[in-house]
């Protein structure tokens, strides 16, 4: 395993503009930039490249330490392991407001670490603002005036840190060449606020990654975590629970849904959460569909398999009760109150099938992500999905396979015979396929699907989507009608 960056970690009070020096440092748009204080919440993970070298950027939450509310405990404790693991803090401060109270506090909680720190005087948007930043000289640390929106000053404060985290490279000389990482697998973790993402995120990853909270909406970024598992390497990400717009009111709200449906187009598989005690909503059900929409490979979890266990457990102990005392007047043996599980597990799935339809394809996993009861059939699972996404199958293969597939049997009433004279696969990731057929209409969905169907039989195409793409017949083009 390739060793692990020197991570740069920035931290401050809410509002001063961390995310927008974040997504300046790594020259992305990855964290949620508003007026609104307080959006950022979990760790965020990102990397800048400078003069040959690589750091690692953790952008936190704003933190304020005696707030005794559920979020703002929870931020203050995801940034405190992010400090713990820093090799370098910049605490971010707000050149228009002057020393607060609340920095002179983060400043002290810094030094109490034992943990090196530059401050960045942010929005010093011109040099003559730049005497705004003398006064945070009183912090007792380097300070750097910049303007995170601008770029001005962030090439001096990324040299201090190259010098600070590669003493003994010159800051213009390149590292060794590294080999080239195997690609880690990306999987975006989808559904509705608080059916347990982020709590299965953390169980996956093995650590508190994402704040969890009984609160709908609590995550607002997509946070990407990178686990290694068995020599394998994944990416989760996990985003913001997705809501219809009606029910969106804050601008980060909507940013964030924005957000998420990126993290969910960048992903190769889709872990689709839905919360086991309330089943599938329709809300499930328009994800489902940008999902299978945007070609990804999906993975449906039903989250909370205990709960929902546990409350048909209590629903055949209330039938039970009342048939005993039918059993009792009529002098008959009372029904045992025990329910089957696997009964259940099997009612449960036709069930979800019927609902989702579209994604007959999707395996379906069921399980907790706070006990982490079968959490472990993930991985492989996972593993299978993402080798069938990337499957290619040679053409001499695909063309025996469509020798022994019946075509009348999809050809709808009335509808002209179809010839199918050649395929072949045009790409992965999602699998396509390209069809040269006799027709000069497209082919029905129901023959696409017929078609789908007989494949999948004989490939292994499990969780992801199959796309087919016909070559029509041009008009006047004899040639195919006169050899049949």
């Amino acid at each position: 395993m390739p060793e692990p960056l020197p991570s740069l970690v920035i931290v401050g009070r809410p509002n001063v503009g961390k995310s927008t020096l974040f997504n300046r440092l790594t020259g992305t748009r990855r964290a949620i930039v508003t007026n609104e204080p307080g959006i950022t919440r979990d760790r965020i993970y990102g990397k800048a490249e400078w003069r040959g070298h690589t750091l690692e950027v953790v952008d936190t939450g704003g933190i304020i330490p005696d707030d005794k509310a559920l979020i703002p405990q929870e931020i203050f404790r995801q940034a405190h392991v992010a400090i713990a693991k820093a090799a370098l803090l910049v605490l971010v401060v707000d050149s228009q407001a002057g020393i607060t109270p609340l920095d002179q506090e983060l400043a002290r909680l810094l030094r109490a670490a034992g943990k090196p720190f530059f401050i960045a005087v942010n929005k010093v948007d011109s040099t003559r603002q730049e005497s705004l930043a003398a006064e945070f000289h009183s912090l007792g640390a380097p300070v750097f005036p910049v303007s995170a929106e601008h770029g001005t000053g962030v090439d001096d404060l990324l040299d201090a840190a190259l010098q600070h985290c590669f003493p003994s490279a010159g800051a213009e000389l390149s590292p060794p060449a590294s080999p080239a990482e195997e690609k880690p697998v990306e999987i975006a973790i989808i559904g509705r606020p608080n059916v347990g993402k982020s709590t299965l995120l953390n169980r996956l990853a093995g650590e508190e990654r994402s704040i969890v909270s009984p609160i709908p909406g609590t995550t607002m970024d997509s946070v990407d975590t990178d686990v290694s598992r068995d020599g394998r390497q994944y990416r989760f990400v996990d985003t913001a629970g997705i809501r219809r717009k009606g029910k969106t009111k804050l601008v980060a709200e909507k940013l964030s849904v924005v957000m998420a449906r990126r993290g969910l187009e960048r992903a190769d598989v889709a872990l689709l959460v839905v919360d086991g005690e309330q089943g599938v909503t329709q809300g499930d059900a328009t994800i489902a569909s940008y999902a299978e929409q945007s070609g990804r490979s999906v993975i449906i979890v039903i989250n909370k398999w205990d709960l929902a266990v546990e409350a048909a457990q209590k629903a055949a102990e209330r039938d039970a009760a009342t048939a005993k005392g039918k059993a009792k007047r009529a002098g008959g043996r009372p029904q045992d109150a025990q329910v089957d599980r696997g009964k259940l597990l099997l009612d449960y799935e036709e069930l979800i099938r019927k609902k989702l339809k579209f994604l007959s394809y999707a395996p379906i996993v069921f399980l907790s992500a706070k006990s982490g009861d079968r959490t472990q059939k993930l991985f492989p699972l996972i593993d299978q999905v993402a080798a069938a996404r990337a499957r290619h199958i040679a053409t001499p293969e695909l063309n025996r396979w469509l020798k022994n597939v019946d075509l009348q049997r999809g050809t709808t009433p009335k509808a002209r015979p179809v010839r199918i004279y050649y395929v072949t696969q045009a790409k992965t990731a999602p699998p396509t396929f390209l069809l040269f057929t006799n027709q000069k209409q497209p082919l029905h969905f129901s023959y696409e699907r017929y078609l789908e169907n007989q494949l999948r039989e004989k490939f292994d195409f499990t969780g992801t989507p199959v796309r087919f793409v016909q070559r029509l017949r041009k008009r006047g083009d004899r040639r195919s009608e006169d050899s049949e």
